[in-house]
C-alpha cells in the first residue's frame, strides 16, 4: 500500500471546502544482502525487486543481474533478501560505515562514503565512451519521450508528490517507466527493469522528472547511459559529470524547448 486518502480543508478563491485527497505513504526498506543489512531506503512501497537491484547496479555491488542468485521480498517486514552469486566480491568496508550513512532518505542520492566505492567502477565507463561517439538522434524525440514519460507515471499528476523515470531506446519507444518519492529510487528502478530483461544500457535515453544533481547523474554514468533528458533543471555537479564522461545531459526539455548543457553534437533539429 503506498497512496491512501485523508480529508482535506481546501480553499480556492475565497472558498472553503472539505474534499478527499490522494496522498502517498512513503515507507522505509530494508534491504539485506548476504545476511548482512546493507541500506535502509525510504521509498514508495512498489517495484521493490527494481529499486534493489538497480541501486546494487548503481554503487557498485553488482554489474548484472546473473550476479545475484536470490531475490526475496518480504512485504509485511518491509525487508528484501539477497544473496549474491559466490563470485561476486562484497565489500566489507560497506558494513564498516556509519549507520547514518546506511540510510538513503527521499530527498538525497549517494551520501558520500558510497561515492568512494565506486570510483573505479567509472574509470571502466571512461574507457569505453568512444564507442558513443556516432549516437544522434532528432529533438523531437526527446519531447516525444518526455511527454510519453508523464503519461506513464501519473501518480505527479495526482498527488503532485511523486517523481517519474523512464528509459527509452533511441527511436524514442518507451522501455521501461516507474515512480517514487525520490528523484533517485525512481531512477534505480528504471535501471533495475532494464538489468532485468537484460537489456543493454548503453544505447538508451534516460529521462527523469527532478533535477540533474551529481547523483542522479552518477547513475546514468555507471550505466554508461549516453542521453540523459529531464524535465527540471541541471545542477553543476551534474554538468560536471556528464561533461567528464561524456553524456549529453538536457534539461528543461518542455514543450519545444531544452537546455543542453553537454555534448550538443547528439541532438539535431
Amino acid at each position: 500500500m503506498y497512496q491512501r486518502k485523508v480529508n482535506i480543508t481546501k480553499i480556492h478563491k475565497g472558498i472553503k471546502k472539505e474534499e478527499i485527497d490522494l496522498v502517498l505513504i512513503e515507507s522505509p526498506i530494508d534491504i539485506v544482502v548476504n545476511s548482512e543489512p546493507l541500506v535502509n531506503i525510504i521509498c514508495l512501497d512498489k517495484d521493490l525487486k527494481e529499486l534493489t537491484i538497480g541501486f546494487l547496479f548503481s554503487i557498485g555491488i553488482i554489474n548484472n543481474i546473473e550476479d545475484i542468485s536470490i531475490i526475496k521480498i518480504d512485504q509485511l517486514e518491509g525487508k528484501v533478501y539477497v544473496e549474491l552469486e559466490k563470485s561476486v566480491d562484497f565489500n566489507s568496508k560497506i558494513l564498516e560505515m556509519n549507520p547514518v550513512s546506511r540510510v538513503i532518505d527521499t530527498t538525497c542520492g549517494i551520501p558520500s562514503p558510497w561515492r568512494n566505492l565506486i570510483k573505479d567502477k567509472l574509470e571502466e565507463v571512461k574507457n569505453s565512451n568512444h564507442s558513443k561517439e556516432n549516437i544522434t538522434l532528432n529533438a523531437d524525440i526527446i519531447f516525444s519521450a518526455l511527454i510519453k514519460m508523464q503519461k506513464e507515471t501519473p501518480l505527479f499528476k495526482k498527488t503532485g508528490g511523486c517523481h517519474g523515470a523512464a528509459i527509452f531506446d533511441l527511436k524514442g519507444n518507451l522501455v521501461v517507466a516507474s515512480e517514487d518519492i525520490g528523484r533517485h529510487n525512481a531512477i534505480d528502478k528504471v535501471i533495475g527493469a532494464l538489468l532485468l530483461k537484460k537489456e543493454p544500457l548503453n544505447n538508451k535515453i534516460l529521462t527523469s522528472t527532478g533535477r540533474l544533481t551529481g547523483d542522479s547523474v552518477l547513475k546514468a554514468v555507471r550505466a554508461q547511459i549516453p542521453i540523459v533528458a529531464s524535465l527540471s533543471a541541471a545542477i553543476e555537479s551534474g554538468i560536471r559529470l556528464a561533461f567528464s564522461y561524456g553524456i549529453t545531459l538536457i534539461g528543461f526539455a518542455r514543450g519545444k524547448k531544452m537546455n543542453i548543457y553537454t555534448k550538443p553534437n547528439r541532438i539535431k533539429i
